[in-house]
């Protein structure tokens, strides 16, 4: 399978999920801001959306949608704990905090990415983030994860949001148990070689 991704944006959560699962997909880097890939091609004829992830199946089927993606993956290793099986409450709570980081964590962050939001938004946007990473924080006291004492799809993309924190200076010292989760989530072998499979991106883009 070929998953669409660029550096430093919500598709390394899908990176990160594949390689815990153990699903090996080819990586097509794709230059978000000009809508290009490296032989040229249009982007929007992948994606008319113009936004990673995009991961397209072995059957060709093109699947958009981080938090949809990452299920997607786990549901093909029903083995690997990343997400559970069936319409049981253990599914729904890690569905649960999906929806939780797209709606008010990946949003939240949106508008500090735009050259053109106003200041006087930036401001608020960064507090009401505040606000979400301090019930973060509470939130895990005293857990390993997000659900329970398992890694699961949902800590993926969490890490992979929370982490723009370092990009618009919002100190996550100030929230010990959510940093010192962040700093276990990054211990992992899959996050350390989706961070290295972006690092070797960004160098070779930097090359270029």
């Amino acid at each position: 399978m070929k998953l669409y991704l660029t550096p430093t944006a919500c598709s390394l959560a899908v990176d990160i999920v594949a390689r815990e699962a153990g699903i090996p997909l080819e990586l097509i880097w794709v230059d978000v801001r000009a809508k290009k890939l490296k032989d040229g091609g249009d982007y929007f004829a992948i994606n008319p959306k113009g936004q990673v992830p995009t991961l397209e199946t072995d059957a060709g089927e093109l699947l958009t949608e981080g938090p949809v993606i990452v299920q997607y993956l786990a549901d093909m290793k029903p083995g690997s704990g990343l997400l559970a099986a069936g319409a049981v409450m253990d599914r729904y709570r890690v569905i649960e905090w999906l929806n939780f980081i797209g709606s008010e964590l990946h949003k939240g962050f949106t508008p500090l990415f735009r050259p053109t939001t106003p200041p006087a938004y930036r401001v608020l946007a960064i507090e009401n983030l505040n606000k979400r990473l301090a019930w973060l924080d509470t939130a895990l006291s005293g857990r390993e994860y997000l659900h329970g004492d398992r890694f699961t799809v949902a800590d993926a993309y969490c890490y992979t949001i929370v982490m723009w924190s370092h990009v618009h200076d919002i100190d996550l010292s100030q929230w010990p148990s959510l940093n010192a989760y962040l700093e276990r989530i990054e211990q992992r072998e899959s996050v350390r070689a989706a961070l290295n499979a972006e690092r070797q991106e960004i160098a070779a883009r930097a090359a270029a």
